[in-house]
């Protein structure tokens, strides 16, 4: 029989994982979007076509389409969550390291096609990571996991976005890309030692259930127009800051700024503001809950923005591009994180990995489809005026708040 029994994991540990896992999930999107995006401007390769790239991304769109499988089936060793979790992580790390044995102007389609392997695996990662995350952690623990998972998940870019950038001015782009892949051993490790969660009442007895039952439930929990408002708050909430980031490093080599400056600004600016994001949006969610933090750290993200307009108009000065990238680490770290938290607390826990991989798929829309077009937008408008529409388009979501989550109120999982 299958045991429902559910063994709480105590604080320590349970935070110690989320920052592992967190890493693991966040280093192969940073891969694609800072290191991938800097190694084909080095190449020579239009901007256009880098803002192109965004395209291989769309498996983070549409992952909730092969997300019931995962929540029906499991491999033959792990469990039925980590062991999705471990397959998909090694083949990220192998399609990483792969990638940068190719040269982006000559074979410039091999490296679509493994840029588009990373993305699979690496959004399949993320659908079983966080349902592991729902699953595994109690109600009291996910904001504050949620939190240091989110800024984990951050703070991998340091890797691709710093360390591998710093390499790349001394030795190959081949073996750039073979330590960077390397990187993902840790959540591999992690996901060996953690423990697999108990489900809440028994998996779906049939693929066509896993499919069907998890929107069937979402839409008449609360009927259809609070079904729409949510997917609506989804995909607005990040929209500005996402595509503001989306050619962030190409935007910095531009101004001027070597690729070592920037992964050392990155390391610096980027590293302390990454941890203490993480300690105060796991402090305040702790304190005063999802809500208040979906309001405050949604204006700070919004706000970032504006840094990207100033480092515009100041151009190649080191100074402001630390504040730039400090104030952008740390309050769209803490935007992430209460986001991420409202959305595992929307999520049926019996249905987590569809659920959750729906209403992360449809926030990854603007990052995928709409940031495509930043090259074009920018060839238009200039860099000033392309980071000013960005904060305009931040502006919607946030005027969802008090719908989605009225300050006075505290969100509150219906499940648990």
């Amino acid at each position: 029989m299958l045991s429902t029994e559910r063994v709480e994991p105590s604080k320590a540990k349970a935070l110690l994982v989320c920052v592992f896992l967190g890493f693991s999930s966040g280093l192969p999107l940073f891969i694609l979007y800072n290191l991938l995006s800097a190694w084909l401007k080095s190449e020579g390769v239009d901007l256009k076509a880098i803002g192109l790239f965004a395209l291989v991304g769309i498996p983070y769109t549409w992952k909730f389409l092969w997300s019931p499988a995962m929540d029906r089936f499991q491999l033959p060793f792990l469990g039925r969550r980590r062991g999705w979790m471990v397959a998909t992580q090694i083949a990220v790390m192998c399609a990483v390291i792969l990638m940068g044995q190719f040269n982006p102007k000559s074979d410039i389609w091999i490296v679509v096609m493994l840029a588009a392997v990373v993305a699979f695996f690496s959004a399949s990662q993320d659908i079983v990571i966080d349902a592991h995350r729902r699953e595994w952690l109690t109600e009291e623990q996910m904001g504050s996991g949620t939190a240091l998972f989110v800024n984990a998940y951050k703070l991998s870019t340091l890797v691709p976005g710093s360390l591998s950038l710093i390499l790349s001015d001394v030795i190959s782009w081949q073996w750039v890309f073979f330590i960077t892949g390397l990187f993902m051993l840790p959540g591999i490790l992690t996901t060996l030692l953690v423990p697999e969660p108990k489900l809440y009442g028994p998996a779906p007895n049939s693929l066509r259930e896993a499919v069907i039952e998890p929107f069937n439930e979402f839409i008449h929990r609360e009927g259809w127009k609070h079904a729409l408002l949510v997917l609506a708050f989804i995909f607005l909430y990040k929209l500005g800051d996402s595509m503001a980031t989306a050619l962030a490093t190409p935007f910095y080599i531009e101004l001027g700024f070597t690729r070592t400056e920037i992964g050392l600004v990155a390391k610096n600016a980027g590293l302390w503001a990454s941890i203490l994001g993480g300690i105060l949006g796991a402090y305040w969610m702790l304190k005063t809950g999802v809500n208040k933090a979906l309001w405050l750290f949604g204006f700070l993200q919004a706000l970032a923005i504006l840094g990207f307009v100033a480092l515009s108009t100041t151009g190649a000065n080191l100074w402001v591009l630390s504040w730039v990238i400090g104030f952008e680490a740390l309050s769209v770290g803490l935007g992430t994180a209460a986001f991420t938290s409202y959305i595992a607390l929307e999520t049926n826990p019996r249905f987590t990995a569809t659920q959750f991989a729906l209403f992360t798929s449809l926030s990854a829309v603007p990052r995928t489809f709409i940031n495509a077009l930043t090259g074009y937008i920018v060839e238009v408008t200039g860099w000033t005026n392309f980071f000013v529409l960005c904060f305009i388009l931040a502006i919607p979501g946030l005027l969802l708040l008090p719908k989605i989550a009225p300050w006075a109120q505290s969100k509150k999982s219906q499940f648990n």
